[in-house]
């Protein structure tokens, strides 16, 4: 029941909806592409993707120094509907910038 609790709380706010849907859209991405995509500082980012990852909608792989945010795949039948559902909601995402494949790198 914890995690079921869990996953209808983190769907309880407008940016994770987004995150999950700009994830569903654009597959893995580093920290530092949904940081510089969604013009959010790091803290806050880390905190929605914390509460998305403990409610079972995302995953995190760790390479080196960056970490990547994917859909965890498999989803069970909640969290797929639930992402089925965020497909038809018309949500106007920002476009992808991809900071990690600059010089500059992701450090997170």
């Amino acid at each position: 029941m914890d995690v079921f609790l869990k996953s209808v709380a983190a769907l309880n706010d407008e940016t994770r909806v987004m995150i999950l849907r700009f994830l569903d859209e654009h597959g893995a991405l580093c920290v530092c592409d949904l940081q510089a995509s969604f013009a959010m500082i790091q803290s806050r980012l880390s905190r929605h993707l914390k509460i998305l990852k403990e409610a079972g909608f995302v995953r995190v792989d760790r390479r080196g120094t960056w970490a990547y945010y994917s859909i965890r795949s498999p989803l069970d039948r909640f969290r797929s509907e639930a992402l089925e559902e965020i497909r038809h909601l018309g949500i106007s995402l920002p476009p992808l910038q991809k900071p990690s494949e600059t010089e500059q790198g992701c450090t997170l």
